[in-house]
């Protein structure tokens, strides 16, 4: 490997962990204590997105199921009827994407189920679908004056602050549930 490439590597990875500090850091903790009695009081849990943040979603998801939640996302082959007892969380970033946008309104009129926007747009036509927001404010497409900057592509700073929430979430949990670790196999997955 060359000297260049290691210095590079060095640089870019510190960028990219003092970035994820920073917004992790930002995000309100008030908001994270509420979605974390949502998630743990509804009888199932959905998550909708698209892309990259559906893939955060989903790794969340399969956590969360670790923990004994009953955890689906949209569109999975054998996602069951939501019901007004459940919450449905909406990643995205801009609070425009058509597909969880559309997932949210149907929700709301449908079921009238908990719906929690997890985005960094707090004025997008979700504020008057969901019951509460989790703001993780960074760069979306549309550049708002007070986003966290990203020397990432596009929305890499959130995709993977989504990931690291949900990681930190089911953490705290485990630690509020007094869950066995070693326990929680029973629920991870053992045709593999």
């Amino acid at each position: 490997m060359s000297e260049q490439f290691a210095r590079t590597y060095q640089e870019t990875s510190g960028a990219v962990l003092d970035e994820l500090q920073r917004t992790l850091q930002s995000i309100d903790p008030a908001s994270l204590e509420r979605l974390c009695r949502e998630i743990l009081s509804a009888d199932q849990v959905f998550f909708v997105g698209v892309g990259r943040v559906l893939l955060s979603l989903q790794s969340v998801c399969k956590r969360l199921a670790h923990l004994g939640i009953k955890t689906h996302y949209v569109g999975e082959i054998t996602e069951p009827a939501i019901t007004k007892n459940d919450l449905l969380i909406v990643g995205s970033g801009s609070g425009a994407s058509l597909f969880p946008l559309g997932i949210a309104k149907k929700a709301r009129t449908t079921v009238d189920c908990k719906i929690v926007h997890i985005g960094s747009n707090p004025n997008s036509e979700m504020k008057d679908i969901c019951d509460f927001m989790v703001r993780i404010p960074v760069r979306t497409k549309f550049y708002l004056e007070d986003e966290i900057d990203s020397c990432q592509p596009m929305t890499s700073l959130f995709e993977q602050t989504l990931l690291l929430v949900g990681d930190i979430l089911a953490k705290m949990i485990i630690k509020e549930q007094k869950l066995d670790m070693k326990s929680l196999w029973q629920y991870h997955a053992n045709l593999e």
